[in-house]
């Protein structure tokens, strides 16, 4: 999800939730305790120099059960980090502690703002020797002799 997304869903509600992916919400009295963006400037392993730009969510389970955060100050919070920091229309990356911290994406149900699971990557697949996708067998190119062999075609 997008600042410009996550901005026009908080105008339309009265109330924020996160959803973890296991599908707990983040306990209600909830902050957000960042909103900065993150750049991140390396190499990947087949020697492309790479930049990579997010918008930072942090949120904090703080034991204050006496506040909630409502989408109207979450939204004076963005529109402020954009002021501030010169934050541009970018993805979301969500901060939350679990037994570490974890990085999530964000996308929305209607309802809650869900975390989604977010996983590593070779970006350089073509250097690294690492087919895109498996390769497909066609069941023609297949012998007949039977695959139960040591040197069977389909061990």
């Amino acid at each position: 999800m997008k600042l410009s997304e996550i901005k026009n869903k908080l105008k339309a509600l009265e109330t924020i939730a996160f959803q973890l992916p296991n599908g707990e919400l983040v306990p209600n009295h909830f902050h957000v305790t960042e909103v900065g963006k993150i750049t991140k400037n390396f190499i990947d392993c087949g020697g492309t120099v790479r930049n990579e730009e997010v918008v930072n969510f942090q949120l904090w389970n703080a034991n204050d059960y006496d506040h909630r955060l409502h989408p109207e100050k979450l939204l004076s919070i963005i529109e402020l980090s954009e002021n501030v920091l010169g934050i541009e229309d970018l993805e979301i990356e969500v901060e939350y502690q679990g037994d570490t911290i974890g990085k999530f994406g964000l996308d929305f149900d209607g309802k809650n703002f869900l975390l989604t699971n977010k996983q590593t990557d070779c970006l350089a697949k073509d250097k690294c020797g690492i087919p895109a996708e498996k390769p497909k067998l066609q069941f023609r190119d297949l012998t007949e002799e039977p695959c139960c062999t040591p040197d069977g075609n389909c061990c």
